[in-house]
């Protein structure tokens, strides 16, 4: 990576079983993950001065999406264009939308070159995950290499944003038995300070908008690491947006993260930038800078990547060449775009990682807690970082 903004140290192999049995200890057991090396042994290391604009360019970013977020908030010709479900309308109209925060725990994924250019490239703003990687793996890695790591305040400002919301209870779908999304809301729990319940999401009944546990105790207020899209398709999707509607359940994060959460959001703020409407000339100079052309239609001369306005962990995207033809496609992800509309974006390239497990391209991802940036997040994969991409530890110089 000479020349690079990013420096690659890795840890001896010989001692990547003792480094896994201490990340366990520490609550990430899924180091290693089915016989495959999940985390990848060592740490990458961002230029000080880039992750001080890509933090920036966060909070710039933060304020326009948030901005046009409420501005399609109640316009159901714009829900239906950024691909929000019908069935969740009548829940978005009825629950006030946050004067705070829409969401308070999120996460952006960008494209950081070898040359430091940013590009952000989605928003996780309903149910991020990688939490345990970032705020508990991530210190630990860095101290180990004796890198710095700006991931230090995210438990302090996890427990903040959980004590505005204070959740009674904490689900998530085979609680139990899915290692890492019951090791992550188990994390999220503990570093809230709260006293919560976990539960098994498919636990749950509800009975006249009353939503309650599988021991029949009644849920007033749950944080679900369940995205809320799924309402429209999964059976009783339907009774817990009822349940929201008459305020029966508070959800956390609340309804309108959806909002955010759609990558339709993104077409919806370049269309603006574009017609030259809404945005302030600092904010248009944010999405000039660290935004990419995205569009409802396929309207590009040069490569672009197409990808569900719902989809999660690479599923669903396609990578067209310069010439519009399919270059590839992610195979491992769940195809949502059967299920929900898809968006067409500019392409752009991922820092390249010369690695012992051969050459890979890194994702980063950048967590939002409290409306504060705060922790870095790395992937490293493919072309397409799917849900077969690896965790690595990202630093700062």
């Amino acid at each position: 990576m000479s020349g690079s903004v990013f420096e690659l140290r890795e840890f001896p192999r010989e001692q990547r079983a003792d480094r896994v049995r201490q990340l366990a200890e520490l609550g990430f057991p899924w180091a290693d993950l089915e016989d495959e090396e999940y985390w990848l042994d060592g740490v990458v290391v961002m230029d000080g001065a880039v992750y001080r604009e890509l933090e920036a360019a966060a909070g710039k970013l933060w304020a326009v999406l948030d901005k046009t977020a409420r501005y399609i908030h109640r316009r159901r010709d714009l829900y239906e264009l950024t691909g929000i479900p019908e069935v969740l309308w009548d829940m978005l109209d009825q629950v006030p939308i946050p004067e705070g925060p829409i969401s308070r725990y999120a996460r952006f994924d960008f494209a950081v070159d070898g040359s430091g250019r940013i590009k952000l490239l989605e928003l996780n703003a309903d149910t991020p995950t990688g939490y345990v990687e970032a705020s508990v793996a991530t210190p630990w890695i860095c101290r180990e290499a004796g890198v710095d790591t700006v991931n230090g305040r995210m438990p302090e400002l996890l427990a903040a944003a959980w004590g505005e919301e204070r959740p009674d209870t904490v689900a998530c779908v085979a609680y139990g038995t899915h290692q890492e999304d019951s090791g992550t809301i188990e994390t999220l729990a503990r570093h809230s300070g709260l006293d919560v319940r976990c539960v098994d999401c498919l636990d749950l009944s509800i009975d006249d908008g009353v939503v309650m546990d599988g021991e029949g105790r009644v849920i007033r207020r749950m944080f679900a690491l369940y995205p809320k899209e799924w309402m429209a398709v999964d059976e009783g999707g339907d009774a817990l947006a009822y349940a929201v509607e008459t305020g029966n359940l508070a959800l956390f994060n609340p309804p309108h993260s959806i909002l955010l959460q759609s990558k339709g959001l993104l077409a919806a703020v370049w269309g603006l930038y574009e017609l030259g409407i809404l945005f302030s000339e600092e904010e248009r100079e944010a999405i000039a800078a660290y935004m990419l052309p995205t569009y409802n239609k396929p309207v590009f001369s040069g490569s672009f990547v197409s990808k569900s306005m719902f989809g999660r962990e690479g599923g669903s995207v396609r990578l067209y060449d310069a010439a519009g033809g399919l270059e590839t496609a992610d195979e491992d992800g769940y195809d949502s775009s059967e299920l929900f509309p898809v968006v067409y974006q500019k392409r752009t390239e991922l820092a390249e990682l010369q690695t012992s497990y051969g050459e890979l391209r890194l994702l980063t991802g950048l967590f939002m807690l409290n409306g504060e940036p705060c922790g870095l997040l790395g992937r490293a994969g493919g072309l397409i970082t799917g849900n077969t991409s690896h965790f690595i530890a990202l630093g700062v110089n």
